[in-house]
């Protein structure tokens, strides 16, 4: 198993890296080795798929038996969607899948403190696992993060770094403090998707070893969506599925560059003034991997959609009176079901990415 850059260059996994030398992105070069009758008998948590999931030794594992979230379906605006209740994780968002991966990884390296910066969920979840771990962590996260994920943080023990202006600006100070400490981002990381596609092969299972039609996806810096596909990817290759859903990513009209890309068939991200979005977490005007997340969807037929402001805030609404408490970041993709009305044999993914608790009393 190596580090293979977008650029062809290649590095092994003890590397204490986070780009290439070139500072180009990196990806994992990993194949697993699971089969569907190895899991009877395992328990339902993400880590159920052990050798699916790159971490060499089980003592190095940091956990708290995440994963394997319900899967429940829901009527929206008529149609039947599933939605995935990865709100329900320890910390509240899905992003602990990649932290328990990333996490386990940086203790297998010896590392005892690490640097992340994000618009909350991601820096949570990395607090938290890093707590468990008994690594210390410095958490980078914009000014206007809600309070409720600040708290959250620091709670955890964090070192918590509160940058003024834009999420970018947030991306910066942290990339200049990682030059001294161990990157722990689950953006440019790849250990972070190797968590997130956990998301896939939970899906795959509670579908009967089948895999949906589509899958809505809140993406900003497509975190969840890369690691789907990857996920998926691996199940196709081990014959364990026959295709790859349709991923549809989902972002706010407020900012939105990775439509842009994917409507006007760009390759690279367009110049645009971007406006504050209540979905936070995916308000990211310049997404490290938008090629890489506009060639997936591109790949698998999906799509990438907009929501309003006046969308999301009454997906929110109406999913909180039907006692589904979510952030306004996962409203943005129920929002997206509501225009998207579907055949009955169609099967229909939704992530329930994070809790309500995250941004209670910022909308």
């Amino acid at each position: 198993m190596n580090m293979v850059s977008h650029n062809g260059e290649t590095y092994p996994t003890s590397d204490l890296r986070w780009r290439s030398d070139s500072g180009a992105l990196l990806d994992l070069d990993f194949q697993p080795r699971l089969t569907a009758d190895s899991l009877s008998g395992r328990n339902r948590t993400m880590w159920r798929y052990r050798e699916a999931i790159p971490i060499e030794n089980d003592a190095d594992i940091v956990s708290f038996d995440e994963g394997f979230t319900p899967l429940t379906p829901h009527v929206i605006a008529g149609s039947t969607f599933l939605l995935k209740q990865d709100h329900l994780f320890p910390t509240g968002s899905y992003k602990d899948r990649g932290a328990s991966v990333l996490i386990s990884q940086a203790k297998a390296l010896g590392v005892d403190r690490v640097v992340e910066d994000s618009s909350g969920n991601a820096g949570a979840a990395v607090a938290a696992y890093c707590a468990r771990a008994g690594i210390q962590c410095d958490i980078y996260v914009p000014d206007s993060t809600s309070p409720a994920k600040l708290e959250q943080i620091a709670s955890y023990g964090a070192e918590l770094h509160r940058i003024p202006g834009s999420r970018e600006d947030t991306a910066d100070a942290a990339l200049n403090a990682a030059e001294g400490h161990f990157y722990a981002s689950h953006v440019w990381n790849p250990y972070f998707f190797h968590g997130t596609k956990t998301f896939a092969y939970e899906v795959w299972e509670q579908l009967g070893h089948s895999a949906p039609d589509e899958i809505l996806i809140p993406t900003g810096n497509g975190t969840l969506l890369i690691g789907a596909h990857i996920g998926f990817g691996e199940l196709l290759a081990a014959g364990l599925i026959d295709r790859i859903p349709g991923l549809i990513g989902v972002q706010a009209e407020n900012c939105c560059p990775l439509f842009q890309m994917w409507e006007q068939n760009l390759d690279h991200l367009p110049i645009r003034e971007n406006t504050p979005t209540t979905a936070e977490g995916i308000a990211i005007a310049t997404p490290a991997r938008a090629k890489q997340i506009v060639d997936i969807i591109r790949s698998t037929g999906g799509q990438l959609v907009t929501v309003s402001e006046t969308e999301i805030r009454s997906a929110y609404d109406i999913m909180n009176r039907s006692g589904w408490f979510i952030e306004p970041t996962s409203a943005s993709a129920i929002a997206a079901a509501h225009r998207r009305p579907h055949a009955e044999d169609k099967t229909v993914v939704i992530p329930l990415t994070g809790h309500g608790l995250k941004s209670a009393g910022k909308i």
